[in-house]
Formats: structure tokens, sequence, C-alpha cells
């Protein structure tokens, strides 16, 4: 298996089949990304994949996920920032893509407060450039990734894609609705076929380091107490990895003029519930640290998933506590514990 690395992660290309489609998926050695990337090479699909590798969170996660999929016959992967507007024309010149799934963003709700130049850069202006590319270089279907951020504080539950979505109280919120905004202007000006997914809460294998479960599971098995915010008193419409891929692809292959959908479980759970349940499988009490709600952050995200059903097909099958057992055996096996 070949070393991943900034020099060698430039360019991996290999002989690819004729008979499928090419989707340029960005962000591919994210979370998200690389689940969507192998499901669509599992089905026989080619990818182009692009990736910064940014220091965000532990870049060894991110080449350890590469290294899934790198060697495979249909994988072209370039260790390249969307940003980068002369690397972007490049690939769209040398490659024939049907389809784009961007996923390549600054994630995180809390970092956007101490970082707020970073959201600019790579969920404004890289999300422009590939806009940019799918009108130069026409394109089947443009599909990227927004998320439950939007919708802020608000205070109808479930949230439905219909809602007002004005009032966003992070800039990582703000972002992602700028580029729903974006994709409808190019949509109306240019038609390309543009789809904004909201994300709710994916969590699962390979998951990001910053977010709950990941953090929890990490803290309780070093003994360390989980810093547990607004005293508890959370719900999280948590989504598992498997079905947010199932409900991406099927978005890549229905192609809408502009559409905008709900990607999440439908069931709002209590964040002490997650808690609770982690301790149950791997045996062990959590140290507790209860703290007031961060800024930027809200006390419940539930969606309403009605639209994406009869649209898409959707229908998610995972529950938490299945959810929470693959990811905690991932987890245990990644790192070498047990």
């Amino acid at each position: 298996m070949p070393a991943i690395g900034p020099e060698s992660c430039d360019l991996f290309e290999n002989a690819m089949i004729d008979n499928h489609q090419t989707t340029l998926v960005t962000g591919v050695a994210g979370f998200i990304g690389f689940h969507i990337a192998r499901s669509l090479l599992d089905k026989g699909d080619r990818v182009i994949g692009i990736d910064n590798l940014n220091p965000y969170y532990d870049i060894s996660l991110k080449k350890a996920r590469l290294e899934q999929i790198i060697s495979h016959h249909n994988l072209t992967f370039y260790h390249k920032d969307i940003n980068d507007l002369g690397a972007l024309k490049k690939i769209f010149s040398q490659h024939h893509i049907d389809k784009v799934c961007n996923l390549a963003a600054q994630a995180g709700v809390r970092y956007s407060i101490q970082n707020p130049f970073t959201y600019q850069e790579s969920n404004i202006r890289g999300f422009l450039n590939l806009l940019e590319m799918a009108r130069q270089f026409p394109i089947k279907n443009f599909v990227f990734a927004s998320s439950s951020s939007v919708y802020g504080n608000n205070k109808k539950l479930p949230f439905a894609v219909e809602d007002s979505v004005d009032t966003p109280i992070s800039l990582y919120g703000v972002t992602k609705r700028t580029n729903e905004l974006m994709a409808y202007a190019y949509s109306h000006l240019f038609k390309i076929p543009l789809t904004g997914l909201r994300y709710f809460t994916v969590y699962g294998p390979w998951g990001r380091p910053d977010m709950a479960l990941f953090l929890f599971t990490r803290s309780i098995l070093d003994g360390r107490p989980i810093d547990i915010y607004n005293f508890g008193k959370m719900k999280r419409d948590f989504t598992y990895i498997d079905d947010i891929a199932d409900g991406t692809i099927s978005a890549l292959n229905t192609p809408f003029s502009y559409e905008i959908f709900n990607l999440g479980n439908s069931k709002t759970e209590e964040l002490m519930e997650l808690i609770k349940i982690i301790q149950e499988e791997l045996g062990v009490e959590a140290k507790k640290n209860f703290l007031p709600l961060q800024p930027g952050d809200v006390p419940e995200t539930y969606a309403n998933i009605e639209k994406t059903k009869k649209m898409l097909g959707f229908n998610p099958k995972t529950s938490l506590r299945t959810g929470i057992r693959k990811f905690l055996a991932w987890y245990k096996d990644y790192y070498k514990i047990g």
C-alpha cells in the first residue's frame, strides 16, 4: 500500500473502466467524503478525489482513510486545495467529470469563532471556484454539503427545509447558508443542476475527532472527565454515516435544477442518552464535567425528512445504539485497544 504524504499524494492515477460515471469528490480524505468515495468505488464508478489534508485535526487519520481506497484502480487522487483555481481548471480539463460532490469545507461551529477567515477561504471562495468550474465544464449534477447549522436557534421543531433560515448563530452556519444562495444563483443563471444537503450530526467509524462521540470515547477510555455543555440539556438528531452515504449518493443520482434536502435520522436524542450508551458499551462510568452552553451552539436539532423520503427515497435505518456499537468497534481496532 503506498505511503501517503504531501508529495506522494499529488496524484494517484490508475487504469479506469469507461462504462461508469465519474464523480469529483472534494474533501475525499474527510469523514463523509471518504465514505462517499468508497461507496461510489464499490458500485463501480470512477472517482476523482481532492483533499488538501489540512491540520484542523489529526492528519494521520485522514491519511489512514485514504489508505483504505488509494490503491483502487478507479480512483484518481489529487493533493490539492479547492481554493487553487488553477489546479481545479487543470483537473477539469484533464478529466471528463460527470458529477461533483463537494464535501470540502472547514467544519466546526466553535472553531469558526476563533478562526473566521479560514471559513471564508474554504467555504466561500473554494465553493465559488467549484461553481465556476461547473459553469465552464458542463456536468450532469452538482451535490454539496450544507448543514443543520443554517437553522440557527429556530424554535419550530422538527426543522423543515421550508423554514426560515435567515438567522444562523455561527459563522459556520452563515457560510453554509451562503453556499445555498450561491448555488441558487448559479442554477438560475447557468442552468447547473445543484442540490444542497443539510447534514444532521453525522457519526460512525472513521469519524471526526472533534465530534462528541469521538471526544467522549477518547476521554472515557483515557480516564479523563468529559465536558458536557448546557449541563446536559442537549438534544441532537444523530445520523449514522452509512445512512448519510446512501442519501448523498441518491442525490447524486437524482439531479434537480435546484433543491435543498435534510439528511437526518428524524429522531432527536438526549445527549445524556448518548453518554449512557457509550458507558454501557464500554463498561466504564464517565467522569462528568457539566458546563454552560457554548457560544454558537444550539440546544436541539431535529430533522423533518418527509421531503427527502419522497424525492430521494431516503430511509435511515441505523439506531443510535447500533451506530455507537459500530463506532466503538472501529475505534478499538484503529487505536489497538483491548
